[in-house]
């Protein structure tokens, strides 16, 4: 349980690196800005056209006396409205990573340059960086919108569905959301998502305690804007611990067998 703590404290470490470089910090903001203006507008319109969408799916309902009409569409509309939110809590990292590519690494390369040894660099084009970026992108959140169906459908058993199931959809939330924000610091490093996710899986709960309160904050639209440049910071020394870079973890760099597969 202690790597929850541990975890945690690599988020709080990245927040105050990133505060202390002001001009990193204002740096990494602007994708997160161009990202949660989309994100906005996107919601905004899920808000205004969930009860016409939970109308038009389910007609069968139409003939129902009240109260059970309203019960049955406003829990949907809801349920909807809340499936909606989980998919942006999880894709808004995925797509301001994507957007802001060349902020972000540059940033990490800061990070490990701040703390001293190699400063591992891709060497790939830009295009293909953000080929990869987007391609393992799009396999993770494969994997997010099957546990969201799963979640959503457990939703609707009473009692479990509204508080156990709330609780797993944060922790998976949370996960996925460091398996995103680690991913720039381990694809400067050539490590492929197949060894990203097996590292990432030795050490669940220390990525529960990194992910989980950084998804409950990122909730708040501007909150997750404010905390991206701290976020990445604060992976990037994450994996420097989880691959053993000297004074971040246990093992040298060299002995890893992660750094040895390329994209």
């Amino acid at each position: 349980m202690s790597d929850l703590g541990v975890g945690f404290g690599y988020l709080m470490k990245g927040q105050r690196w990133a505060f202390r470089h002001g001009r990193w910090f204002g740096f990494g903001l602007l994708p997160g800005l161009i990202t949660l203006v989309v994100y906005a507008g996107a919601l905004t319109g899920l808000g205004y056209g969930a009860d016409d969408f939970v109308a038009w799916a389910t007609p069968f309902a139409d003939d129902w006396s009240s109260p059970w009409l309203g019960l049955l569409r406003n829990t949907l509309v809801v349920l909807v409205f809340v499936f909606g939110l989980f998919l942006a809590v999880i894709t808004f990292t995925a797509v301001t990573l994507l957007v802001g590519q060349p902020f972000y690494e540059s940033l990490s390369e800061e990070v490990d340059r701040s703390e001293g040894g190699q400063v591992p660099e891709s060497g790939l084009p830009l295009w293909r960086e953000l080929w990869i970026s987007a391609r393992d992108s799009l396999r993770i959140l494969l994997r997010v919108a099957l546990y969201g169906v799963l979640l959503f459908a457990l939703g609707f058993i009473p009692v479990i569905g509204q508080t156990v199931v709330p609780a797993i959809g944060f922790c998976v939330s949370g996960y996925f959301l460091a398996q995103e924000l680690t991913s720039v610091a381990l694809q400067r490093r050539g490590m492929v998502l197949a060894d990203r996710l097996t590292l990432l899986r030795g050490r669940r709960l220390l990525v529960l305690g990194f992910g989980v309160p950084l998804t409950l904050s990122f909730l708040v639209p501007f909150v997750a804007v404010l905390l991206m440049p701290g976020a990445v910071a604060g992976a990037t020394l994450l994996v420097r611990d989880l691959i053993g870079v000297p004074g971040g973890g246990a093992v040298g760099a060299a002995q890893s067998p992660y750094t040895l597969r390329k994209n």
